[in-house]
C-alpha cells in the first residue's frame, strides 16, 4: 500500500498568475541589486520558493522575465505620476505650483522609498545593449512620457526639462548624494584629493 506525503497534500496550491506576479516581485528587488547578468534565475525562483524550471515555464527565459520586472518598474512610476496628478486636482497638495510639479514631488519621495525601482531603472538603460531589451525600455520610456504629457497637459519643452530633471534627480539618488552640481560640498571635497 503506498503512502501519502502529507507535507504535499497540505500545501496549498498557488495559481500561476499569483506565481508569475510573485516572481516579478521577486525580479525586481534581484535585478536592482545584481542587473541582467549579474543575477542568477535560481535566486529569484528561491526567494519565491519555486524551481528555476518553473520560472522559465512561465517566461521562457531569463531575458523575459527582466523585461517583466523592468515593466513592472515603470508602471510604479507611471502609477505615481497618476496618484499625484489626482492628488493635486483634489487640492491636496498645496505646496505644488501644478500637476507636473506634484508629480515631480512624488518622485523624489518614491526615489527615497523605493530604491529597487530606482535601481532597476538604471539596470534596464545598461542591458539596452541587447536590441530586444533595448526596443521594450524605449516603448516604456516613450509611453511614460506621453502619461506624464496627457496627466499634466503641459507643453513638450517642460515635458523635457521634466525628464531631464527627474534622470539627475536618477544619478543623485542612486549615488545616495542630494546635489549634482559642480558647487556642491561633495564634489568640492573630492576636487581636493
Amino acid at each position: 500500500m503506498a503512502t501519502v506525503d502529507s507535507s504535499a497534500s497540505d500545501r496549498k496550491r498557488v495559481p500561476a498568475a499569483e506565481r508569475r506576479d510573485a516572481l516579478v516581485q521577486a525580479a525586481v528587488h534581484e535585478f536592482a541589486h545584481g542587473g541582467l547578468y549579474g543575477t542568477p534565475v535560481d535566486r529569484i525562483a528561491r526567494r519565491v520558493g519555486v524551481a528555476q524550471p518553473y520560472v522559465f515555464s512561465l517566461f521562457g527565459s531569463k531575458r523575459e522575465l527582466f523585461l517583466a520586472a523592468v515593466q513592472r518598474g515603470f508602471d510604479r512610476v507611471a502609477e505615481t505620476f497618476a496618484e499625484a496628478a489626482v492628488r493635486f486636482q483634489a487640492g491636496d497638495e498645496p505646496d505644488a505650483a501644478d500637476t507636473l510639479d506634484a508629480m515631480g514631488h512624488a518622485y523624489i519621495e518614491m526615489l527615497a522609498s523605493e530604491r529597487d525601482v530606482l535601481m532597476l531603472q538604471h539596470h534596464a538603460y545598461a542591458a539596452c545593449e541587447d536590441p530586444v531589451i533595448r526596443e521594450r525600455v524605449r516603448g516604456c520610456f516613450a509611453g511614460l512620457i506621453t502619461h506624464v504629457q496627457r496627466l499634466s497637459g503641459a507643453e513638450a519643452e517642460r515635458v523635457d526639462d521634466f525628464f531631464r530633471h527627474g534622470m539627475w534627480l536618477n544619478v543623485a539618488a542612486a549615488m545616495g548624494v542630494e546635489d549634482l552640481s559642480a558647487g556642491c560640498e561633495w564634489v568640492r571635497e573630492r576636487q581636493a584629493d
